[in-house]
């Protein structure tokens, strides 16, 4: 596990006031509450991450660094992986039902994302829980849990819930409109078992996490708290983490970290102060740097973005050499070694490899029809040849020993070499 690098020191008396700096606070309960709170002493808080995928994208680092800047503050945090929750669905920020998915794959998907959220709790050290909120969902009794918890949710107020609202025009089925009450009722779990006193999340769970303070207001007479996260948006406005061939993943299996890279190193320069402050350590006063440069150096800023973020996801080690990659890729110089690397038979290089099957197979389009649209483009090259032929074919002397560097457009490529 990589080292949380170290930022400038936090106590728990301003660490407010740092979230606020950061940009990591978009609405809060009680803001006055919540501050007292964080300088009074340790506070137990708690995050979840439904698993959905085989792995978090991009945009689960917001929470996940919210949660380390407390972990090191000194606070206790709770990492809620929802094998319970992910079998009804989320329908928060979705126009269209989740597909359904095994209570198998669900299980594979929560051990796989586990070491994610872990090394984000690394500060924590033995106070950091993880835990699986089918652990509590899965053995509850239908009945008495309509008894017991659903009989203190009003359906009005639900409906009045921007999630629900939104669903309601396209159709909101009835399983999900369950699940505002398994999220208020895994609060009310971490509170009688853990004391947790916060929950924390994204914008689009302000309902759901308003729905759990009041749900533990009502059944233990005590006040507890919400905070949630602005969504990570570009400056345009599009969800961050997605491109041309798919989201962007904290696996290094799904994204490299030259990918990982690539991707943070190309953001719009409208959006690198904004990523500085919530996706890495550096210190404000060093982002108020990098963010004053000017013209070309800005190039400088958003380096120092995507190391950082390499760095945190996947190690210094591939940091570097993702770097390096990079370098090599677009300057022609030394450590192309480091660029993703393809490779093709030997066999199917005689024969002829078909450049736009070549580009889809290497990942570097999501598909052949993507493909094709980025050679008639003209976006392709493979070396120092601009490739404009659909029926363009790469054989084996266009691959030397060394690899050649095959370009889609100016900020992906790939190494493809021969293997025999």
């Amino acid at each position: 596990m990589v080292r949380l690098m170290s930022s400038s020191s936090t106590t728990t008396s301003d660490l407010y006031d740092l979230l606020r700096q950061r940009g990591f606070v978009q609405q809060v309960t009680d803001e006055a509450a919540v501050r007292a709170a964080f300088a009074a002493g340790p506070v137990t808080f708690y995050v979840g991450f439904d698993p959905t995928a085989p792995s978090l994208h991009v945009g689960s680092l917001v929470p996940l660094m919210a949660m380390a800047h407390l972990a090191r503050a000194g606070h206790r945090p709770i990492g809620v992986l929802g094998g319970g929750t992910t079998l009804v669905g989320d329908p928060s920020g979705k126009s269209e039902m989740r597909q359904m998915m095994t209570k198998e794959t669900i299980a594979d998907n929560r051990r796989s994302i586990e070491p994610q959220v872990q090394r984000f709790l690394l500060g924590a050290g033995e106070r950091a829980i993880l835990v699986d909120n089918a652990e509590w969902l899965v053995p509850l009794s239908y009945l008495d849990f309509l008894r017991d918890i659903g009989r203190h949710f009003s359906v009005n107020r639900m409906l009045a819930a921007e999630a629900y609202k939104m669903r309601l025009e396209k159709g909101l089925s009835f399983i999900e409109f369950n699940y505002q009450l398994l999220q208020a009722y895994d609060f009310l779990v971490l509170y009688r078992q853990y004391g947790c006193t916060l929950q924390m999340g994204g914008d689009d769970q302000w309902g759901n996490i308003l729905a759990g303070t009041d749900l533990v207001r009502r059944l233990e007479q005590t006040t507890v708290h919400g905070l949630t996260f602005p969504l990570l948006t570009t400056a345009s406005g599009a969800k961050m983490g997605k491109t041309a061939s798919g989201a962007v993943w904290l696996s290094a299996d799904r994204t490299s970290p030259y990918d990982l890279f690539q991707y943070f190193v190309n953001v719009d320069d409208r959006d690198v102060e904004k990523l500085l402050r919530l996706l890495t350590f550096l210190p404000l006063d060093e982002i108020a740097r990098l963010c004053a440069l000017q013209g070309a150096e800005i190039r400088e800023a958003k380096r120092a973005l995507a190391h950082a973020i390499a760095t945190i996801v996947h190690g210094t080690d591939a940091a570097d050499t993702a770097q390096s990659g990079a370098v090599a890729a677009f300057s022609d110089g030394q450590g192309a070694q480091n660029v993703p690397t393809y490779a093709v038979a030997e066999s199917v290089l005689q024969v002829g490899f078909k450049l736009v099957d070549l580009l889809a197979d290497s990942a570097l389009c999501p598909s052949r029809s993507a493909a094709r649209r980025l050679v008639e483009q003209g976006g392709a090259r493979l070396g120092d040849q601009k490739i404009g032929d659909l029926e363009h074919v790469v054989r084996l002397a266009d691959v030397p020993d060394a690899g050649v560097l095959l370009h889609a457009g100016k900020k992906h490529v790939r190494r493809i070499v021969r293997r025999p």
